[in-house]
């Protein structure tokens, strides 16, 4: 019934601000906007054929530590040009370490405090091999 994850919307208060950390930072696309007025109050952004992120235009935006979207996850093909190409951009992404799921990922915020995990499949990742993962810590 589910094939895939189509998109995640996203709130902003500054449109401008969000749409340069998607585009330039991690080289998303912008697909489309959304226009009322001759106003552009949102946009689509295109991760590959059928996965976007969508963002709109929002007065106030929760900050609250228990936010109603914990992270969004992003694949990658090589997440040390990744988390390179994102420092060059002045933004603070953690190191990349292997993850409980034997998948390598890092961290980063966006410029709306939503938390983004990169991510990049081993030949070990519990996403290709089917194996539980064991975890030691708490999240």
């Amino acid at each position: 019934m589910i094939k895939a994850m189509a998109h995640i919307c996203v709130s902003t208060k500054d449109l401008d601000k969000t749409e340069e950390f998607y585009c330039s930072c991690l080289g998303l696309t912008k697909k489309f906007s959304f226009i009322r007025d001759g106003k552009v109050f949102g946009f689509y952004l295109q991760i590959n054929k059928n996965n976007f992120i969508e963002i709109f235009h929002a007065d106030s935006v929760s900050s609250d530590k228990d936010p109603v979207i914990k992270h969004f996850c992003l694949e990658v093909d090589d997440i040390d040009k990744a988390i390179e190409k994102i420092r060059s951009c002045g933004v603070t992404i953690s190191d990349k370490k292997t993850g409980s799921d034997n998948s390598w990922q890092a961290w980063l915020t966006d410029p709306n405090g939503i938390n983004i995990e990169l991510h990049q499949y081993t030949d070990k990742s519990s996403q290709l091999t089917g194996n539980d993962c064991i975890v030691k810590e708490k999240w």
